[in-house]
């Protein structure tokens, strides 16, 4: 093999690698959601598959020239099929029942393992095939050999990140892992030259290999629409239609038989937050929403309060079109009221809906602007992001906002998220209020908070909510944030 071919396969190899494994976590997210934990589980999961392969592969370099590179091109053949399988293999082990931190460090072991190990395989055999291309000059190739494999990793990066997830989705970037690992089995070449186009076993096995990956493909994504951030379905029950993001349900409107939305706060945690809103605001409120979501609420601000404005903060424009797209009464407010937000004050008196596509704690870093009440309802998979639930957030909300303050939080009943977060609250403001929605099977629920300077007056809670106190707990910070669910 020519050295700069070999050079060129060990950098698809360590791009695919880093592509395959950014993928992982984001398709991970719809089963076990996004958090601290998910994505410490994945890295640390694949690293060692990558960490086993090369030493395995140190082993297969140093056999006969044919046999290594039979076994070289098996591995890249085997990496195609297992890396191409992988979301099916974790939905199915999802399926079976797994859940929590033990049943994800399964699925991550079982689902993305055995192709972390066999990419990493044909690495060091490709690594002896450069030094000895080259002979007098084993330092310079042995150096191009470590830059090829950094250069990849970063290539694979921006390509998962910024290309691939983004535009084509996680299965069909799993597909195209795999795609890439059988183009490089012809690449793959013995002292004499001759290819695996010569070899029938070789020919047989990487066509079923392009069959699995084709079907693979063909099976569609793992959910309706899906950007690098969220992956989002949206399903009608009886006369609702609701909005999942990773599986969670962020939204729901109730319409007509005439498709006209009667009843846009379906969710009960909404009902009680909007309660809340028409309770303690006055007539021409400027509200903050931290995530859009369905944009339930900050609609039935602007339909209930004529002069009021909102500004909703959500960081994935892909919501917002689906919102548009599926869910009448709000997409029918966003087209009549909304404006961007990040290019200034609106241009007419009937858009009054500000919606800014940015990270929650990007904008209340960079805005100067004032609010009366802020609406904290962003989420993660199954979570508040981290990032949105320490006390300097809550700090920088309360330097902003000159009113109250609602969170809406999914965790177990009186669990560390919903501590942490009265905690910061009750540091900050004299008044807090809690009520708690039904628990689920997984044994979490909605449990909203509320914080004022001013005393509360009761609102009617939705069925099913009661008020609750919250334990002690430990406030996050910025240093020792929230991990996620365990």
């Amino acid at each position: 093999m020519r050295f700069w071919t070999t050079i060129g396969l060990i950098l698809v190899l360590s791009a695919v690698g880093l592509t395959y494994e950014i993928a992982a976590g984001r398709v991970l997210a719809p089963f076990f959601g996004t958090s601290l934990v998910t994505w410490t589980s994945v890295i640390a999961t694949i690293l060692a598959g990558f960490s086993l392969g090369s030493a395995l592969g140190g082993l297969v370099a140093e056999r006969e020239r044919g046999a290594a590179v039979r076994a070289v091109r098996a591995a890249l053949v085997a990496t195609a099929v297992l890396m191409a399988l992988s979301p099916t293999v974790l939905g199915l082990i999802y399926a079976l029942g797994a859940r929590d931190t033990w049943g994800m460090l399964l699925a991550v072991v079982v689902a993305f393992f055995p192709a972390s190990v066999l990419v990493s395989y044909p690495s060091p055999y490709l690594a002896k095939l450069a030094v000895e291309a080259r002979p007098g000059r084993e330092g310079s190739s042995l150096g191009l050999v470590l830059a090829a494999g950094s250069l990849g990793a970063i290539v694979g990066a921006i390509l998962a990140g910024f290309v691939a997830l983004p535009l084509a989705g996680s299965v069909a970037t799993f597909a195209g892992c795999g795609a890439a690992m059988l183009l490089c089995v012809p690449l793959i070449r013995g002292d004499t030259g001759g290819g695996a186009a010569r070899n029938p076993k070789a020919i047989l096995s990487v066509g079923a290999a392009t069959i699995v990956v084709a079907a693979t493909l063909a099976s569609g994504p793992v959910c309706r629409y899906e950007s690098g951030l969220s992956c989002i379905d949206v399903l009608r029950q009886g006369d609702a239609v609701y909005l999942y993001s990773d599986r969670t349900q962020q939204a729901a409107e109730r319409g007509t038989p005439e498709g006209e939305a009667a009843d846009p706060l379906v969710l009960p945690y909404t009902q009680w937050i909007w309660a809340r809103m028409d309770r303690d605001l006055g007539p021409a409120p400027s509200v903050l929403f931290i995530g859009g979501g369905g944009y339930s609420l900050p609609g039935k601000l602007l339909e209930a309060r004529r002069a009021a404005q909102a500004v909703a903060v959500e960081i994935d424009p892909l919501v917002t079109q689906v919102v548009e797209r599926h869910l009448p009464w709000a997409g029918a407010m966003i087209v009549k009221a909304g404006y961007d937000a990040a290019g200034g004050t609106p241009g007419e008196a009937e858009r009054r809906l500000g919606i800014v596509h940015e990270d929650g704690r990007v904008y209340l870093n960079q805005t100067d602007r004032r609010f009366d009440a802020v609406v904290m309802d962003a989420f993660s998979s199954g979570s508040v992001p981290a990032h949105l639930a320490t006390r300097e957030t809550y700090d920088r909300l309360r330097s902003i906002v000159d009113g109250p303050v609602y969170v809406n939080l999914i965790d177990a009943p009186d669990g560390p998220l919903v501590r942490g977060i009265n905690a910061i609250l009750a540091d900050l403001y004299p008044h807090v209020a809690a009520v708690q929605g039904p628990v689920s099977r997984r044994g979490r629920t909605n449990i909203l908070l509320a914080a004022s300077a001013r005393p509360f007056a009761d609102v009617t809670l939705p069925q099913g909510y009661a008020a609750v106190t919250v334990a002690p707990g430990r406030a996050f910070t910025d240093d020792r944030g929230w991990v996620g669910h365990r």
